[in-house]
């Protein structure tokens, strides 16, 4: 090999070394800072960000990102009166149009599921009613077992009932627990008391514009909601 060419395919070879150096800097840079747009925008615990792409400044240049990750921990949103405890949300977006400032921007399409323990679901119930996994059911349905405490006053005395419930998503915005079957004593009334408590439908607001739930199923280890969106802002 001529010396002059070898001299060239060194200095390309550094070049690219030094260039590919840069697009890494660059690009965990932009995953520190938008995983802070995030944590301040949803207030969580925790954000974490993975850019995907190669190379990065070149889609920084043209503020079009292939694709970025975001997982999300320790969560709080809305549900009327209460507020739920998310534990964790992982999302996946794809093709995302950066704003001006390059601190968020909209993706055309993503996907992701929302993690739910039976402890933050508790919590977020009417008080005297817990929620526990309820065991595999036929039909693949998801099952909640649901436990309340209810006065009735015909019986003047407390009662405490536990039932498997269905859980689902309604409107793309709301989880539901019904219950399969509640014990009525056989007096008229106590059934709708008992419903009225451990029945449960909680509206989650401040999802993003675009995005809604899709499907949910229940785990030994809690819910797992399933959400899906396009023209998602990355940041909320």
């Amino acid at each position: 090999m001529p010396r002059g060419l070898r001299i060239t395919l060194v200095i390309l070879l550094v070049l690219g070394g030094l260039f590919v150096g840069a697009d890494r800097l660059a690009v965990h840079f932009a995953e520190d800072r938008l995983a802070d747009e995030v944590r301040a925008a949803r207030s969580a615990e925790d954000v974490e960000v993975s850019i995907g792409g190669f190379p990065f400044l070149t889609q920084i240049a043209g503020r079009d990102l292939e694709s970025v990750d975001i997982t999300i921990s320790g969560m709080t949103t809305n549900s009327g009166e209460r507020t739920l405890e998310v534990r964790k949300f992982d999302v996946r977006a794809r093709d995302i149009a950066l704003n001006s400032s390059y601190s968020g921007g909209v993706a055309q399409e993503a996907t992701g599921t929302a993690y739910l323990t039976y402890e933050d679901l508790s919590a977020a119930a009417d008080e005297g009613v817990s929620l526990a996994y309820g065991g595999a059911a036929e039909g693949g349905a998801s099952k909640v077992e649901v436990t309340g405490s209810v006065y009735v006053p015909l019986l003047d005395r407390t009662i405490e009932r536990s039932t498997t419930s269905t859980i689902s998503v309604e409107n793309g915005d709301t989880i539901r627990l019904r219950a399969d079957e509640v014990p009525g004593e056989g007096i008229p009334g106590v059934e709708e008391l008992i419903r009225e408590k451990i029945d449960y439908t909680r509206q989650i607001n401040g999802l993003p514009s675009g995005v809604a739930l899709t499907g949910i199923k229940a785990t030994e280890d809690g819910v797992e909601v399933a959400f899906s969106g396009s023209r998602v802002s990355v940041t909320g």
